[in-house]
């Protein structure tokens, strides 16, 4: 079969195309034809394999798994003799972080791993976007942050995967959204029912004199310093980018002040838990009420090209590989 391979951190140029042995499920496992897989700003920091702690997980001096990619959605072609969970021709999505990557033509996955049936009102190619975005977003506003309705809820980086479903989860909550971006993408932000929206080109944010009861800094370039002056009293700062001032600034406000910095690892929760997660999301995809924002697609071939449009980080929504 056809995938990508990494054996080294570093540029785009690092993802070479080979061909290589189909993969054969063993008797947990699930065998998936994949018809589409993300490409986003986690598998472009594992590829460079950054942040350096990040390695800890993936790989000291080179990836320990040599097939990129992460999310993905498909079609089971066979299944291993125990089981039980699925059979073969269901449609399925998921993600695969410390196995074998997605950006292949197959795919194993173990059945008790963070895997669902694809909701059929959705594509292929929006649901292998599932697992990054929208599973992110609703774990740091659901279960780290405890969106209330009527709370302020500001996003920044509010075009990207994480931004575009946090607007969305947000409303579903209750809260009042505002959101940041760029001129060239107010209005796609409108389009997803925010309340306010706030172009970084022009205003800074933390400058307007507005309170928020929650800022979700989705890329990550803000911080809690700067944005302690619009929090409400109880105000809670979140960031899915883990740096030395922030995980100073969460242990500080764990134990002073009201005003708190908090992040979590979602990829790292429990599979579980996750999977309870994706299930709630699924019932509001099928329900109409979450809709996945897709950029660009590209080939299997194209995936060094997909990176370097991610690595620029002016992305719509979500970049998807077609197979």
């Amino acid at each position: 079969m056809k995938a990508i391979i990494i054996t080294k951190y570093g540029s785009p140029d690092v993802l070479k195309v080979k061909e290589i042995s189909k993969p054969q499920p063993k008797d947990n496992e699930i065998l998936i034809k994949v018809k589409a897989a993300g490409v986003t700003t986690a598998d472009t920091m594992m590829r460079m394999g950054s942040p350096w702690y990040g390695r800890l997980f993936i790989g000291l001096t080179k990836p320990k798994y040599p097939i990129a990619g992460t999310g993905f959605s498909g079609i089971i072609e066979s299944i291993g003799e125990k089981v039980s969970l699925f059979k073969k021709g269901d449609h399925v999505f998921g993600e695969s972080v410390f196995g074998q990557g997605s950006n292949a033509e197959y795919l194993c996955m173990p059945e008790d791993g963070l895997l669902n049936i694809k909701p059929y009102v959705i594509s292929f190619e929006e649901a292998a976007t599932i697992c990054d975005g929208p599973l992110t977003s609703w774990n740091f506003l659901n279960e780290v942050a405890k969106v209330k309705s009527g709370q302020k809820v500001l996003i920044n980086g509010a075009s990207g995967s994480l931004g575009t479903a946090a607007i969305q989860l947000a409303k579903y909550y209750g809260a009042e959204v505002t959101a940041v971006c760029s001129t060239s993408n107010l209005e796609m932000v409108k389009s997803l029912r925010t309340d306010y929206v706030i172009d970084y080109t022009k205003t800074n944010f933390t400058k307007t004199g507005n309170c928020y009861d929650i800022v979700f800094d989705t890329v990550g370039k803000s911080s809690f310093s700067e944005c302690k002056r619009i929090l409400s009293k109880n105000g809670i700062y979140l960031s899915p980018v883990l740096g030395f001032p922030l995980l100073f600034q969460m242990l500080w406000t764990a134990i002073f002040g009201s005003k708190k910095a908090k992040f979590s690892a979602t990829g790292l929760l429990a599979v579980p838990k996750l999977r309870a997660m994706l299930t709630d999301l699924v019932g509001l995809l099928e329900d109409n009420l979450l809709k996945v924002v897709i950029d660009q697609y590209y080939s299997l071939d194209e995936v060094p090209a997909a990176h370097r449009y991610v690595d620029t980080g002016h992305k719509k929504g979500n970049v998807v590989i077609k197979l």
